[in-house]
């Protein structure tokens, strides 16, 4: 589904992730939903669904609204965003329940957190789950649970929640509704000569600075995590839009030539479901320093072994995620590790048959399978 045109995004694919930013759905001088624009999608997802598209809504806003019924003012803690999520939650999915039952649409709430993407096995369940909803025609409305998340392990925006959704039900378009119009070369509020970039086949270091600074552990989303997201979306085959969802109707435009947007392509062949899981995790839980001769065969397809370690970092289990960069602390890719951190510090530099005698126990030859490594740009 990689050749198509950019106003037949929508018509050519099947299973569509939709992310509605806070800004869309609340009227800040209300503090209130906006009412005539959620009608206005929701009307386009019925005719989309009439059209036999599955549906996927990630939606933000819990916590604005949950601001106001609970009177919070300024800037609030950790807990009052807690709270206030847990309230407002309530209020945001009777607000998609009753207008969707207008068209005589079924939705269904799933609050995800981190390590329900994070953690193989409940990843795996999650989109169990979504995708028997999808068979049943309930359209699932995604939110994180921020009641529970804490600042330390959390998604913090829901850009990267949507696009991990997205990989996870193997989707094939994820539209990120937001109040830009998509991807500019540099910030079109401080430089009037910047370039508006239309399609971007490859996200490259490139289209990753004009993005801005990197991403911090509490980030609130921006064009940073867009990019991110759209990394993690376009490794599992999926096309990603950015667009600006201000005009009521706002998915209908998409389809209109002439219409601005950002469209990030899928790659011509994503990689495997298990390694797309490896390439879009979050948490990494340590790091390992490998020498030129492992990084080099590392790229041509080989195993990590332990004789082309040089140090490690973190602590970690057998089968946690971790991060693997050269000599100079380039980033070389991500893996599930078959050993913990105590170990690998006295296998280090040693040759696999010397594994057993190191540590008593015969383990596995490799600390990080090829069929378990993923490698890639930062």
């Amino acid at each position: 589904m990689t050749q198509m045109k950019k106003e037949n995004l929508i018509k050519d694919s099947k299973r569509i992730v939709i992310k509605i930013g806070s800004s869309l759905l609340i009227d800040k001088n209300e503090d209130s939903l906006k009412s005539e624009w959620l009608r206005s999608l929701a009307q386009e997802i019925n005719q989309l669904i009439k059209q036999k598209k599955e549906i996927i809504i990630v939606s933000s806003g819990s916590i604005a609204l949950g601001q106001k019924q609970l009177k919070l003012r300024g800037n609030l803690s950790l807990d009052e965003k807690q709270a206030a999520a847990a309230t407002g939650q309530v209020s945001l999915a009777h607000a998609w329940k009753e207008i969707m039952e207008k068209f005589g649409l079924n939705i269904a709430q799933i609050l995800l957190a981190p390590d329900d993407t994070e953690t193989r096995r409940k990843h795996l369940n999650a989109r169990a789950t979504l995708l028997k909803l999808i068979e049943l025609q309930v359209i699932p409305v995604i939110n994180e649970n921020d009641t529970v998340s804490t600042e330390e392990i959390r998604f913090g925006d829901n850009d990267r929640l949507a696009a991990r959704v997205a990989q996870m039900c193997s989707a094939d378009l994820l539209i990120l509704l937001s109040d830009i119009n998509g991807l500019y070369s540099s910030d079109p509020n401080k430089n009037k000569g910047t370039v508006f970039i239309e399609k971007i086949p490859e996200i490259t270091d490139e289209i990753e600075r004009m993005a801005g600074p990197p991403i911090t552990s509490i980030s609130s989303g921006g064009m940073v995590t867009k990019i991110a997201a759209a990394k993690i979306a376009t490794k599992a085959g999926c096309h990603m839009i950015i667009c600006n969802g201000h005009f009521n109707g706002p998915l209908s435009k998409l389809e209109i030539d002439g219409t601005q947007f950002s469209w990030f392509s899928a790659i011509e062949k994503p990689l495997n479901s298990r390694k797309q899981w490896i390439s879009g995790a979050l948490q990494v839980k340590g790091k390992i320093t490998i020498d030129k001769g492992a990084a080099e065969a590392m790229k041509k397809g080989f195993s990590m072994l332990s004789a082309g370690i040089i140090s490690t970092e973190g602590n970690y289990e057998k089968g946690d995620l971790i991060q693997i960069v050269d000599e100079q602390q380039n980033f070389v890719g991500k893996g599930l590790i078959h050993f913990n951190n105590s170990e690998v510090d006295l296998i280090k530099g040693s040759k696999s048959n010397d594994i057993e005698s190191i540590l008593g126990y015969r383990g596995k030859d490799e600390v990080v399978h090829r069929d378990d490594l993923v490698l890639e740009k930062k």
